[in-house]
């Protein structure tokens, strides 16, 4: 097990192991899951880089959606 302590300012570090196994490195997101009594982190993806449509968002309507579904 890899364990952390929390600051008083409620930060922590992220253990070497953990930054090596997620590719982490400065300047990258983190994101976080919360599900029940456990969090799940991983690597934040870009989803603007990820979609280059994701800029134009006055064309993401319902309506747009489904005028575009099956092309």
């Amino acid at each position: 097990m890899i364990t952390s302590k929390l600051t008083s300012k409620a930060q922590t570090t992220i253990p070497q192991p953990v930054r090596a196994a997620l590719k982490l490195r400065e300047g990258d997101e983190i994101a976080y899951v919360i599900a029940d009594d456990h969090v799940v982190i991983s690597k934040a993806t870009a989803l603007a880089a990820e979609d280059p449509f994701a800029t134009f968002s006055e064309w993401d309507s319902e309506a747009d959606r489904k005028a575009y579904a099956d092309l």
